[in-house]
C-alpha cells in the first residue's frame, strides 16, 4: 500500500478514537440506567415539593408550613422560602433551640424517591435502616452549621417532637453537586428527625449512653 495513504488512513483511526471512546460512555451509561435515574430531576423535585401543599391542606393538623428564619417575615414571600413538616410525634417541652445552641438528634436524610429507591436514598444519618427512635444513634451539632431548612426546623422544635421535614433545594444545597454523597444539584432534602436535647452556648449538654439510650449526667 502507498505509505501516503497509509499514513492517512492511521490519521484519520487516531481522529475516531476519542469519538468511539464517547460511544462506549454513553452506551454504557444508557445500559446502567444511571441517565434515567435523574432524568429531569430539577423538575421532578419542583413538582414533588409543590404537591406537600396538598398534604397541608388535607391535614393541617398534622402538617405545618414554616418560612426560613433567615427570610424576612414582612412579605409573604415565594413557595421555596418554606419548608414542609410532618409531625410524627410532639414532646410536651414548650421550648426550642436558637441559632447559637447546640443540639444532639438522631435522624437521617434522603433525597425523593427514585427507580433505585422508592423510599428515597438514605445519603446520611445516624441510622440507614428503619428509623426507630428507641434504638437510633445520635449526632450533635451546632445550629448555626447546617442548612438553613434544617436549622429553621430545629429552632421550632421542642425536646422529644419527631418530624419529617422537607426542605426545597433553595433552603437546602441549591445547585451544589454533591453526586459524591447521592445528592443530586436541585434536590429537595427530606429529614425524618428527632430532637433528643439542647444546650445553650457556654453549657454542658448531657452525655448520650448509646448502650442505654438516656441522657446521662457528666
Amino acid at each position: 500500500m502507498n505509505s501516503k495513504i497509509l499514513n492517512r488512513l492511521k490519521t484519520i483511526a487516531l481522529a475516531l478514537l476519542p469519538l468511539l471512546g464517547a460511544g462506549v460512555e454513553v452506551s454504557c451509561s444508557e445500559d446502567s440506567g444511571v441517565e434515567d435515574e435523574y432524568a429531569n430531576w430539577t423538575s421532578r423535585n419542583d413538582v414533588y415539593f409543590a404537591s406537600l401543599a396538598d398534604s397541608l391542606s388535607q391535614n393541617p393538623t398534622q402538617w405545618r408550613k414554616i418560612k426560613s428564619v433567615y427570610l424576612s417575615s414582612v412579605s409573604e414571600g415565594s413557595a421555596t422560602d418554606y419548608i414542609y413538616v410532618k409531625v410524627l410525634d410532639s414532646g410536651t417541652e414548650t421550648v426550642s433551640p436558637v441559632y447559637t445552641d447546640s443540639v444532639r438528634i438522631s435522624y437521617q436524610g434522603r433525597i425523593i424517591p427514585t427507580t433505585s429507591y422508592p423510599q428515597g436514598y438514605p445519603f446520611d444519618g445516624t441510622v440507614y435502616g428503619t428509623y426507630n427512635t428507641a434504638t437510633n444513634s445520635t449526632a450533635k451539632f451546632r445550629v448555626s452549621s447546617l442548612v438553613d431548612g434544617m436549622s429553621t426546623a430545629l429552632q421550632y422544635m421542642h425536646r422529644g417532637d419527631h418530624w419529617r421535614v422537607y426542605i426545597p433545594s433553595t433552603l437546602g444545597y441549591l445547585e451544589q453537586d454533591k453526586t459524591s454523597t447521592g445528592i443530586p444539584p436541585h434536590s429537595v432534602l427530606i429529614f425524618e428527625m428527632t430532637l433528643i436535647d439542647f444546650s445553650h452556648a457556654g453549657e454542658v449538654m448531657p452525655v448520650w449512653s448509646s448502650r442505654r439510650n438516656v441522657l446521662e449526667e457528666e
